[in-house]
């Protein structure tokens, strides 16, 4: 499920600075949960790109590869100015180890952990005070970023790349949907030809 912009909004604001954080970062960048509580002020490659090289694993609860990447692969991702500017005040604000900004509460030596997030993500549905559909989870905002570059005409392949996926068809299967009308503008198209 793919929150509209409004519930986004709503949303990222219900939680504390980190969760805000980490949804600027899937809604503006399409990285993953785990890429998202890695985010390090030294990626920040240009004003407008920022590198994915490491995630905090699920399993391990520590810096990792990314998923499908060999050790030292990245990927660069558009960084839209409201994204880059939610990670410089979030540094300002509460500083960086070793230049990274999310750290576990309670030992800033250690990587944030997902649950902290999959908790407030909860509490705030429970609070009643943002308007959550049933079926929408966190990474929902992932799917926003897809949604708006797919219906706002940046190519599939391009999309694909900047979310980390495995292959083309995997973004092709699950964003399809999302590309603006391209079956019913082939039909009209190839109306126009059948009637010349």
């Amino acid at each position: 499920m793919i929150p509209s912009l409004t519930q986004l909004n709503e949303i990222r604001t219900a939680g504390d600075d980190g969760f805000r954080l980490v949804a600027d970062l899937m809604s503006g960048c399409g990285l993953r949960n785990g890429e998202a509580f890695a985010v390090n002020l030294n990626n920040l490659v240009a004003d407008d790109v920022y590198r994915v090289h490491e995630q905090v694993n699920q399993t391990t609860k520590a810096y990792a590869k990314l998923k499908h990447r060999k050790e030292g692969e990245y990927r660069d991702v558009p960084l839209p100015a409201r994204t880059r500017q939610s990670i410089l005040q979030y540094a300002d604000t509460y500083g960086t180890v070793d230049g990274y900004l999310l750290r576990h509460p309670e030992d800033i030596t250690k990587p944030l952990p997902g649950y902290y997030m999959a908790n407030q993500w909860q509490r705030i549905k429970k609070s009643g005070k943002v308007d959550i559909p049933d079926g929408m989870v966190l990474y929902g905002f992932r799917h926003f970023f897809a949604s708006n570059c797919l219906s706002n005409g940046i190519p599939i392949t391009d999309v694909a790349e900047w979310m980390g996926h495995r292959s083309l068809d995997i973004t092709f299967k699950i964003y399809r949907n999302l590309m603006p009308g391209s079956i019913g503008r082939a039909a009209q198209i190839l109306d126009v030809g059948l009637a010349a």
